[in-house]
């Protein structure tokens, strides 16, 4: 996955506006869900600002990986260990259940073996968190009827310069979870930063979703 272009509102790219502790909303709701003293891995960390609360908030220990050089740069003066690496390339430097978390925000659907890196993901990690764009959110589809390729806040590119590769909505990805064998522990929907209860896969404009191995 070459992660030329940044993540819509990833660590401080442009996009989605962050909330609690200066997080970007779905990163502050995985913040919560991260127990004090856990073993993180950020995949496409960006510029290191989850591990680094996490580190500073709850004395996590973590990593993150990411292959942009500015943004690997922003994450050592965060003061975040961070590995260059592509993501796709495999993540076999860590042993199996190296962490306790694995946390792939905002960048699943930029993936080109997107089955790859949730297999591996759910290998180095008890557990994994992802969040992406709900591509099912009604606007989308409103756009489509009218001939247009839907541009949102989680989606701020045009069609002709996008980094999104593989678009889901949620029942998409829970049936995908399904079929790669990884229970649904947890899952969380919201839209502008707000958590949506009714309607979530018309509502929510993005997904936040916890899984393991079973």
């Amino acid at each position: 996955m070459k992660q030329v272009l940044p993540v819509p509102g990833a660590h401080g790219a442009p996009g989605i506006t962050g909330r609690s502790n200066g997080l970007r909303p779905d990163l502050a709701l995985i913040a919560d869900w991260i127990a004090p003293q856990a073993r993180v891995l950020d995949l496409a960390c960006g510029d290191g600002a989850l591990v680094a609360h996490l580190q500073s908030a709850k004395r996590c220990r973590g990593y993150g990986v990411e292959i942009n050089d500015a943004q690997l740069l922003a994450c050592m003066r965060a003061g975040v260990d961070v590995i260059q690496q592509d993501i796709e390339a495999g993540l076999g430097m860590f042993r199996a259940l190296s962490f306790d978390v694995v946390v792939l925000s905002m960048a699943i659907q930029m993936t080109h073996q997107t089955e790859r890196v949730l297999r591996e993901m759910s290998a180095v990690g008890r557990e994994g968190i992802v969040s992406f764009p709900n591509f099912g959110h009604w606007y989308h589809a409103w756009s489509i009827l009218r001939g247009r390729m839907p541009v949102s806040r989680e989606m701020p590119y045009e069609w002709y310069n996008t980094p999104n590769l593989h678009l889901a909505t949620v029942r998409d990805f829970e049936e995908f979870l399904g079929r790669l064998g990884l229970r649904i522990t947890g899952r969380a929907f919201l839209k502008n930063g707000r958590p949506v209860g009714w309607l979530p896969g018309l509502r929510s404009t993005q997904a936040i979703y916890r899984f393991r191995r079973d």
